[in-house]
C-alpha cells in the first residue's frame, strides 16, 4: 500500500482499519473513495502530513480486518444482505419511532429535530426500494455470474443489458444517501445529543451515528470491492 498515491477507496479495501482514521478527518471513503489522500485534504483543508503519520502508524501495527477482497463474489453479496441489509430493516423502524417521540417531545426546544426526522425518513423510504433492488436484480446476477464462472458455463444476457448499468444506479443512490447522512451528522453536531436531552434522545443519536457508520461499511464493501469485481467478471466472461 502507497498511502500517497492509492485510491482512498483502495486503501480501505486492503485494510479496513483505515475508515477510521479517513472517518475521524471527514473524508468519504466510500462513496468518493476514488480520490487519492491529497486531493480529499485539499478539498477540505486538512493537514495531510497529519493524515499521513496516523495512516504510517497504523499500518506498521498487525493487522487483524476481514479481507473481503478474497471472498467470492456469490459470498460476498450473502454476507453484505445478511449483515447491512438485515441491519438496515431491523434498526430503521425503531429510529423512526424514537424521532418521532423526540419531535413530540423536543421540538419546540430543538427545531433542528423536524428536519432530521424529515431526512431519515427519506432515507427510510429510498434505502428500503434500493435494497430490494439489489437484492431482486443485482445480487442474483453477480451470483449467476460467479456460477458460470465456477461451473465454466455460458451466461445468458441480462435485460439490463450489462451489469455497469445497475451498478452505477446503485452508486449514484449511495452517493444520496451519503450525502444525507452528512447533513444529519451537521444538524446533529456529529451525533453530540443537547445538555437537556432524555435517555430516548442520547440514544436515538448514538442509534444514527451506528447506522451512519455501518452505511459507510456497506458502501464501502459494495462501491470499492464488489461492483469493480462485478465488472471485471463480466468483461471475463463475455
Amino acid at each position: 500500500m502507497n498511502i500517497k498515491t492509492d485510491l482512498i477507496g483502495e486503501m480501505v479495501s486492503e485494510d479496513f482499519r483505515t475508515a477510521a482514521i479517513f472517518k475521524k478527518y471527514g473524508i468519504d471513503f466510500c462513496c468518493r473513495g476514488g480520490r487519492t489522500i491529497e486531493e480529499a485534504c485539499d478539498n477540505k483543508s486538512i493537514n495531510i502530513h497529519q493524515v499521513y503519520n496516523e495512516l504510517e502508524n497504523l499500518l506498521s501495527q498487525s493487522e487483524s480486518s476481514i479481507d473481503f477482497k478474497s471472498w467470492p463474489l456469490d459470498l460476498l453479496t450473502e454476507y453484505v444482505e445478511k449483515t447491512h441489509h438485515l441491519y438496515v430493516e431491523e434498526k430503521t423502524p425503531i429510529l423512526l419511532d424514537f424521532l418521532d417521540k423526540l419531535c413530540k417531545v423536543h421540538g419546540e426546544r430543538h427545531p433542528e429535530l423536524y428536519e432530521i426526522n424529515q431526512l431519515f425518513n427519506q432515507t427510510a423510504q429510498e434505502l428500503s426500494a434500493h435494497l430490494k433492488k439489489e437484492e431482486l436484480i443485482l445480487f442474483p446476477f453477480i451470483k449467476k455470474m460467479a456460477n458460470a464462472k465456477r461451473k465454466g458455463k455460458e451466461l445468458d444476457s441480462p435485460a439490463f443489458g450489462s451489469v455497469e448499468n445497475p451498478v452505477h444506479m446503485m452508486e449514484h443512490e449511495h452517493t444520496i444517501e451519503g450525502d444525507r447522512f452528512a447533513k444529519i451528522a451537521e444538524l446533529t453536531n456529529n451525533y453530540t445529543p443537547p445538555a437537556d436531552a432524555c435517555n430516548t434522545y442520547r440514544v436515538t443519536y448514538s442509534m444514527l451515528e451506528d447506522f451512519e457508520n455501518d452505511l459507510h461499511t456497506h458502501i464501502h464493501i459494495e462501491n470499492n470491492i464488489l461492483f469493480p469485481k462485478s465488472i471485471q467478471l463480466e468483461k471475463e466472461l463475455n
